[in-house]
């Protein structure tokens, strides 16, 4: 394990890791979901996106491949290292400050979960402060049952992904914690998530001066808002 960890994350297993425990050889064995389609059916052809927390690059890859432009922002430097084909920017999200603005930002894997209310606040901040005034933030959030029914698994190429236990730790907060299994090794990962109902989820992007435009899935988990100008 490398670098420092925030507090209520971590992960064991062989290689680097993110300081909120992601284990980068685990992300380069992960397959892409539906994000990439999701993305390209909600945005114009070609569109200039920031994606915030892109990690190894598992759906910047498919966007680029689809024709838009994609910035890469993670914290992780080995992260960024297998990112091709895109601009990277190794910063911490909550504290970024580009010099300007893109017609789509892009916060996925669930990050508007932060454990941390002012981490949260920062990452919405960060989308407001980057999308252009006529652009579009793509938000994904966690299912509704993402907290119940555990332990769970779901079979990944030569692996499985298995979610061990969440359980609540304070107001609001639970501790995750979740198994990589591959026929050569095996991963853990602890990290803090904060489920945000609807009308919660509402309020916190008002708050950064976002609002909904629709939501993009029928299961609720991507969401498209644009900026309130003011």
């Amino acid at each position: 394990m490398s670098g420092w960890t925030r507090e209520g994350y971590g992960g064991t297993g062989a290689g680097a890791f993110t300081p909120d425990g992601c284990a980068v050889e685990v992300y380069t064995r992960l397959p892409v979901g539906d994000e990439p389609d999701v993305v390209a059916g909600a945005v114009r052809a070609g569109a200039r996106i920031l994606e915030l927390g892109s990690g190894v690059g598992r759906v910047t890859h498919p966007l680029l491949e689809r024709g838009f432009t994609v910035t890469a922002v993670d914290a992780s430097p080995q992260m960024l290292e297998r990112v091709r084909g895109a601009r990277t920017v190794c910063a911490p999200i909550e504290s970024l400050e580009l010099d300007e603005r893109f017609d789509v930002v892009l916060l996925g894997s669930f990050l508007v979960h932060a454990g941390d209310e002012d981490v949260r606040r920062g990452l919405l901040r960060t989308c407001r402060r980057h999308v252009a005034d006529d652009g579009c933030v793509l938000i994904q959030r966690e299912p509704e049952d993402a907290h119940e029914n555990v332990p769970r698994e779901r079979k990944v190429p030569a692996g499985v992904v298995r979610v061990v236990s969440s359980a609540p730790i304070g107001p609001g907060v639970r501790s995750v914690h979740a198994e990589y299994v591959f026929g050569d090794g095996t991963w853990t990962q602890t990290f803090l998530s904060r489920p945000l109902t609807p009308e919660r989820f509402e309020i916190a992007l008002a708050e950064a001066g976002l609002a909904i435009d629709t939501y993009l899935t029928e299961d609720r988990t991507w969401v498209r808002a644009h900026p309130v100008r003011t």
